[in-house]
């Protein structure tokens, strides 16, 4: 089905960027409201504007942050640009220095010293990123004329959108005291133990989420998988060009050549070749008794071992590397490596006991170069 699979691969279809799309979704709502209704308890908004399924995980996971920011800042000046973006209407425009000197009246301090070029820079990779999911266009000007100094000025235009970007919550989330409270609100005066909210709860992480773990969430999940798995696999088997797996401790939607519903590993790229070879170390290890498994599938390695084994992976197989990666020192190798597998759900860290818990995903791929390989050598490829 891919009006579906636009709805799970995109934010959002905006009726003044895709048009044909937004009336071929319009056309088919009743049956994507049933699916998201029953299977996934997502709301769909439809108007004038947009068509957007509201895709709300039941486990937040590194990847599913804005991935072009780097720090909490960005966020900041994002959620202050929907606050100022809320109080204007929609195609109603505005200059530079209106939000800059919006923030400064909000965000005091630092944050708001527009002669420092890292917040420059930092407010204009946010604007950035809101002209590319189309909360706002530039009518006028040049960005760098800002980042190059403080007085520099552009006209952006509201495309009204922005009132949709947020979730709408069902308590007053001034209440909350903790990160956790907005993750509890998704069953805010539900009961969960009730067969939709656990059938919800199955859906979303399969489909929201690269792996679906029992340490993660609750064993209910996994009760819902061993009765109904069948029932599911067939279901979405069906809609998409997927294969699920269940295991005893985890469960996974493998995509197919035709699957369309988000990002998919391993990709085109070197460093998922990289993630590969490591796959195949790692399995190694295992298979001799090496590092064993807990009873939940996890393998917890220290730390200090786990970063030997990326480090032996550079070693043998460097050669073959891209040159960004050939050329990497070991230590940023190693980051960049582990960040990577975590981003993907393959290892959690766990810093305060300096150890590295491998998950069964890695289980699943694994890649190795051919016989011939020169194992390193260059001169001999």
């Amino acid at each position: 089905m891919t009006e579906l699979e636009t709805l799970l691969n995109q934010r959002w279809i905006l009726k003044s960027e895709e048009k044909e799309r937004y009336y071929k979704l319009r056309d088919s709502l009743g049956e994507l409201r049933k699916f998201a209704t029953e299977k996934l308890g997502c709301q769909i908004i439809e108007n004038s504007l947009l068509i957007k399924m509201e895709k709300i995980p039941v486990i937040p996971e590194e990847f599913m942050g804005i991935q072009t920011f780097a720090s909490k800042e960005e966020y900041a000046y994002l959620c202050i640009l929907l606050m100022f973006l809320e109080d204007r209407d929609a195609d109603g425009q505005f200059i530079l220095s209106q939000l800059t000197e919006y923030i400064s009246a909000n965000l005091t301090g630092e944050i708001s010293d527009w002669t420092c070029y890292t917040n420059r820079r930092r407010l204009i990779k946010v604007l950035r990123y809101a002209v590319n999911q189309g909360l706002i266009e530039i009518t006028d000007g040049d960005e760098e004329t800002f980042m190059d100094h403080e007085a520099g000025e552009v006209l952006y235009g509201n495309t009204g959108a922005s009132r949709y970007f947020m979730r709408n919550f069902s308590k007053d989330i001034l209440e909350y005291t903790k990160p956790e409270d907005f993750q509890e609100s998704e069953w805010f005066q539900v009961d969960e133990d009730r067969g939709f909210a656990r059938r919800h709860r199955v859906y979303k992480r399969l489909l929201f989420a690269s792996a679906m773990y029992r340490e993660d969430g609750s064993d209910e999940d996994f009760e819902y998988l061993k009765y109904y798995g069948r029932r599911l696999s067939e279901e979405l088997e069906q809609m998409f060009d997927c294969h699920v797996h269940i295991h005893r401790g985890s469960a996974y939607l493998l995509s197919g050549e035709d699957c369309r519903m988000g990002n998919t590993f391993p990709g085109n790229n070197s460093l998922s070749d990289i993630l590969l070879l490591c796959f195949g170390e790692i399995r190694t290890k295992i298979e001799l008794k090496e590092w064993k498994t807990e009873p939940g599938e996890m393998c917890s390695v220290n730390k200090i071992e786990f970063e030997e084994l990326l480090k032996k992976v550079k070693k043998e197989y460097g050669s073959g590397f891209s040159k960004n990666y050939r050329e990497m020192s070991e230590g940023e190798f190693v980051k960049t490596v582990i960040d990577e597998m975590e981003r993907w759900m393959f290892l959690k860290k766990e810093e305060s006991m300096q150890q590295i818990k491998i998950c069964p995903a890695v289980g699943k791929l694994q890649g190795s170069y051919p016989e011939d390989y020169s194992g390193g050598k260059e001169d001999e490829q």
